[in-house]
């Protein structure tokens, strides 16, 4: 791994890169849950990564630019390592946070969001794939949720996704960049114990014999999509050079108290859940169509007990080897 430091970039430092690939492709965010396992992918492709993120990546065959995107110095270090094609995953995912700080999650996901496009606008990169959500279109009142629904967030966080869509719209549209929104469905799956998602914490509380929350009455549906199903809808939409909006999930629906009932069959463990009040922008129900991926050739590999059995796997490893489990 080449560490391209940032000072050095302030200095106007040139750093060399082996160019001994087809393309320079940057992940923002790759040394999280869903970025690692899409930089894992990335090295069986023709093409040099560099990975930003806040945390030291693990890939030993990746350039790596540590720091934070709000930073200008970590800007002109992208810019100076001259992708040809980014995938920005680097946000501020919690719902709850957003309601909380919705000024903070506007700077990390909409400010970053613009700079990185004239980022990719002024080195010519010819692709941009973002990480959505169907969070976008908050409780849609058509059965499905799909790339025409309209747009009604409930959240800070869903607004400022929308709003990071429409970013890559119009710089498709102006300066013809193939930039594609990757609406996300609830990924999980192996890597994910810092995360503080639904499934992690329903594997936390089975882990650790604490008491899982649910909201309300249990009953709202969400789409959980396998970690690597994920990965193969961002490369996806890379490679086809997308320039609109694409649904990824797994295209069953699954309520919370099913998925409870299924983790502590998974878990083998007596997992016991407290009732709570519903936060404000929870949506009822998320059943995403998923036609138009297919019509690519997306079809996702891994039902949800499958997937379920080999992320708490990962999960006992993890907390075996003393790995973080923030609680």
């Amino acid at each position: 791994m080449a560490l391209l430091r940032v000072d050095a970039f302030e200095q106007g430092a040139e750093v060399a890169t082996e160019q001994r690939a087809t393309g320079r492709v940057l992940v923002t965010g790759g040394a999280g849950f869903v970025g690692t396992a899409l930089v894992r992918a990335l090295e069986h492709e023709d093409v040099a990564v560099c990975v930003v993120d806040q945390r030291p990546v693990t890939h030993s065959t990746v350039d790596a630019i540590v720091g934070d995107l709000r930073s200008d110095a970590v800007i002109d270090a992208v810019r100076n390592w001259r992708p040809s094609a980014v995938f920005h995953l680097a946000a501020r995912t919690s719902v709850l946070q957003s309601v909380q700080d919705p000024v903070d999650v506007y700077d990390n996901n909409v400010g970053v969001t613009q700079q990185l496009l004239e980022v990719a606008r002024a080195v010519g990169a010819t692709a941009f794939v973002l990480a959505s959500t169907n969070a976008v279109a908050g409780n849609s009142t058509a059965p499905l949720i799909d790339e025409q629904s309209t747009l009604r967030p409930l959240t800070p966080y869903g607004a400022t996704k929308a709003a990071a869509e429409m970013l890559c719209c119009a710089y498709s549209s102006s300066y013809g960049i193939a930039a594609a929104p990757v609406r996300l469905t609830n990924v999980y799956g192996p890597g994910m114990t810092e995360k503080d998602s639904f499934i992690a914490r329903l594997l936390r509380a089975a882990s650790n014999g604490s008491v899982a929350n649910i909201y309300g009455d249990g009953r709202q549906v969400r789409d959980y999509v396998y970690v690597d199903d994920a990965v193969a809808g961002l490369l996806l939409a890379w490679r086809q050079q997308l320039r609109e909006p694409i649904v990824i999930g797994s295209g069953t629906s699954t309520s919370v108290i099913e998925l409870f009932e299924l983790v502590r069959s998974v878990t083998d463990r007596p997992l016991d859940a407290m009732t709570i009040e519903p936060p404000r922008g929870e949506m009822r129900a998320v059943r995403v169509n998923l036609t138009r991926a297919r019509e690519f050739g997306y079809e996702p590999s891994v039902e949800l007990r499958e997937g379920l059995s080999r992320t708490w796997a990962s999960w006992l490893g993890s907390v075996e080897n003393g790995e973080p489990d923030e609680r």
